[in-house]
């Protein structure tokens, strides 16, 4: 289930001041806003200043707001930003978005759990309907997604959400250890 998780949370942001943010989930926790919100536009801003600004949303909400799951609190953290070009109410022409998640990484595609969350958040504030396909542009790539809401589900206001597009395989890699190696139990890459 996709579920609203609260709308209108103002937060303090670090370089931009106070900003609402709506916070959903899709199979992760996400914080959304326009990135006109923060002095921007998701479609011609720099991606730096883009992932700068999101990640700074990001950690003001880790720091100021506390997140819960209904069914597994394990799952309770927020996982990024996603800003978007503030166009929520359904319309056949697609929505662009940024996905900025985990340490300041961008996402190559709409994001699937972002879409997921985002259509859940258009579905609660009654901008899409059920069974109405959405379709999602990436700003970094440009590669789409669509999304709509199929059903509402459970006890909270969710839905389960069908998401589509395309994913290519962009490489891979095999490491290998000897035993005598110190390093055998791993280590990080970034």
């Amino acid at each position: 289930p996709s579920l609203l998780f609260c709308l209108d949370v103002t937060v303090d942001v670090p370089g931009h001041g106070k900003v609402v943010v709506d916070i959903g989930y899709g199979g992760a926790f996400y914080a959304f806003l326009s990135a006109e919100r923060l002095g921007l536009d998701v479609c011609s801003s720099k991606t730096q200043d883009l992932v700068d600004a999101a990640s700074a949303v990001t950690e003001a909400v880790k720091r100021q707001f506390k997140l819960h799951h209904p069914d597994n609190e394990e799952l309770a953290f927020l996982y990024g930003t996603i800003l978007t070009d503030g166009k929520d109410a359904f319309s056949d022409e697609p929505t662009t978005n940024i996905c900025v998640f985990a340490d300041a990484q961008v996402d190559r595609s709409p994001t699937g759990s972002g879409v997921t969350a985002r259509i859940a958040l258009q579905y609660h504030k009654g901008l899409i309907q059920l069974n109405q396909t959405r379709t999602f542009r990436s700003s970094s790539t440009g590669s789409l997604f669509t999304g709509k809401a199929e059903a509402k589900c459970g006890d909270y206001n969710a839905v389960v959400v069908e998401v589509s597009g395309e994913a290519f395989y962009t490489g891979t890699a095999t490491f290998v250890f000897e035993e005598e190696d110190p390093l055998k139990y791993g280590f990080s890459l970034k």
